[in-house]
């Protein structure tokens, strides 16, 4: 009887440890997902990543353009200098959800170095985001 309790307690046990190896790492809500979607974006304009910051945003929105613009000016900012720096920070403040939109307010700044000069942007104002079958896209900024 001793040998039997000892296995179920070790199954159990184990099946608790090994269950918790699997943790989902999506968002637990909304908000959280919202959150994640600007800091991601913000990672993918630090990388100079294109690709993956337009696929934070609504496809042909206004900031999926705003993000296409910014790709040409750097790249035309590469024919004149080697190295080129973006450093994106934002603090998100309040987030909201509102059925299939969401809007974040929050403090960005903005560096982009290139040939030894800078030029920085610092505002406050809101992201506004549309869920797009289980994904959070940006579709406009006040920033």
């Amino acid at each position: 009887m001793k040998n039997i309790t000892f296995l179920i307690v070790t199954c159990l046990t184990l099946t608790i440890l090994l269950s918790g190896c699997n943790i989902a790492v999506t968002p637990a809500n909304d908000e959280d997902a919202i959150r994640s979607v600007i800091q991601k974006f913000a990672l993918a304009l630090n990388d100079q990543d294109w690709n993956e910051a337009k696929s934070y945003c609504v496809y042909e929105s206004e900031r999926y353009y705003a993000i296409c613009q910014m790709e040409d000016m750097v790249n035309t900012l590469y024919s004149y200098c080697n190295l080129i720096t973006i450093n994106v920070l934002v603090d998100i403040y309040d987030v909201s959800v509102n059925g299939n939109y969401g809007q974040v307010y929050g403090h960005v700044v903005i560096l982009l170095t290139a040939c030894g000069a800078y030029e920085s942007t610092d505002a406050y104002g809101y992201y506004y985001l549309q869920k797009v079958g289980n994904n959070w896209k940006i579709y406009e900024s006040g920033l």
